[in-house]
């Protein structure tokens, strides 16, 4: 484990400072937990396949350009998942490879892999032989379908997911409308989900640790964070018996929630109680809200059908801007739908700092999309950039197993390193 040191008079302190993290994982669940752990400040080594690293490397365009604008093989996926971290390549399927990265998890604190179910034992990488020499390290496996249960040999993606674990009955246009049936999120949310749940649940074990001294595994599948990650809908079909529907862009349990045409576009009302309700209608000089059949939420639900019409007639009056400045001062919860260049464009988003850059080895400044999380007292920080594949190979195992050069060139020698 790294040892704990006390940041110079006016550094700011980092809030995992002293905690080392050996990321074996690819793609994106296991690497954003590992980069999240990475932004509170622990030491994050990643390993990786000679030759190919990670599978995200590829998966592009786009692709990092370098400095003199050449294309790299670096797709930019790549870069949204592994900043703060060390990359060290090293083949786990030769004897010389384990035994580096054995030696490597007696030095950390935590373990991050989302090989499939039983992989890493032939490797003896697997928790039960890493708990033997180093007892307290915490061992976190991402998975589809966890340790347990007869899915468990299956290999688990998010899309799978999304569709196995009820979010694709229920996003998209309803059934018999054009365009309607099932649709995933246009993001990996399931991945993204369970990378958050698993930074989490190692923190709970860190802390565990310090009362207990022990370490121990840690289960996540992603089609449980799916379930979990249902609520409201779960909720509404446990206590129903029935099954919820794709609604588009409605909400099934406030009304008005959703997307409505403008004179130019579209924006979105996001009307979650009854007195926002009633002051869009005195903003808009509508009766609604004195009405029985729409003064209240669940009057309104009955009468969505009524409801939401008459609102469209009103909302195609004004251009999506005009209508965000007004229902703003009326304190009635609206917004425009973006597209990525508004977002980065965005007067707040800029404010919050939300487009960071970082010094690429390659690529020179790079752009990167910062972490959420702010701190008054131990502020995210942002120390390497993603690495090009292999890139801290020698200085962690110089720096971390205290290997010599000349051990270092005989393991690359024999193809152990790239």
């Amino acid at each position: 484990m790294t040892e704990q040191t006390a940041a110079p008079t006016g550094a700011p302190v980092a809030a995992l400072q002293g905690i080392r993290v050996l990321d074996l994982s690819r793609v994106l669940a296991g690497p954003w937990a590992a980069q999240t752990l990475g932004d509170l400040g622990a030491e994050v080594i990643k390993i990786e396949r000679p030759g190919s690293g990670d599978d995200t490397r590829t998966w592009g365009p786009p692709f990092l350009k370098d400095k003199e604008g050449n294309t790299t093989t670096d797709a930019a996926y790549y870069f949204c998942t592994n900043r703060n971290k060390r990359s060290v390549a090293v083949d786990m399927a030769k004897p010389a490879g384990q035994q580096l990265i054995v030696e490597l998890a007696k030095q950390c604190d935590v373990l991050i892999e989302n090989f499939k179910f039983g992989n890493l034992k032939q490797y003896g990488l697997d928790y039960d032989s890493l708990k033997v020499v180093n007892p307290r390290l915490i061992y976190c496996s991402v998975t589809g379908f966890g340790q347990t249960g007869p899915y468990a040999p299956r290999p688990g993606y998010d899309f799978l997911i999304q569709g196995m674990d009820g979010l694709m009955s229920v996003t998209g246009l309803p059934d018999g409308e054009p365009g309607g049936g099932p649709m995933k999120a246009g993001v990996a949310i399931t991945d993204v989900l369970t990378g958050l749940f698993s930074s989490t649940a190692i923190l709970a074990a860190i802390q565990a640790r310090n009362i207990t001294g022990r370490g121990q595994h840690i289960d996540m599948a992603l089609l449980d964070v799916g379930v979990a990650c249902m609520i409201n809908q779960a909720m509404n079909y446990l206590y129903s018996g029935e099954n919820p529907q794709r609604m588009g862009n409605a909400h099934p349990n406030t009304l008005p929630y959703q997307d409505f045409p403008t004179s130019d576009g579209y924006m979105i009302v996001a009307i979650g109680n009854d007195g926002q309700f009633a002051r869009f209608c005195k903003a808009t000089g509508k009766p609604w809200s004195d009405d029985p059949k729409f003064k209240t939420n669940a009057a309104r639900i009955v009468n969505r059908t009524e409801l939401i019409a008459m609102v469209r007639q009103l909302t195609v009056t004004k251009t999506t801007k005009e209508w965000v400045e007004f229902l703003e001062k009326a304190q009635v919860p609206c917004g425009p739908i973006n597209t990525l260049a508004d977002v980065f464009a965005d007067p707040h988003v800029k404010a919050r700092g939300m487009q960071i850059s970082m010094t690429h080895p390659v690529g020179g400044e790079i752009p990167l999309v910062a972490s959420p999380m702010r701190f008054s007292d131990t502020p995210v920080q942002y120390r390497t950039a993603p690495p090009p594949l292999g890139y801290h190979t020698r200085e962690v195992l110089k720096d971390t197993l205290f290997l010599s050069d000349a051990q270092i060139d005989d393991l690359t020698t024999q193809g152990v390193l790239g």
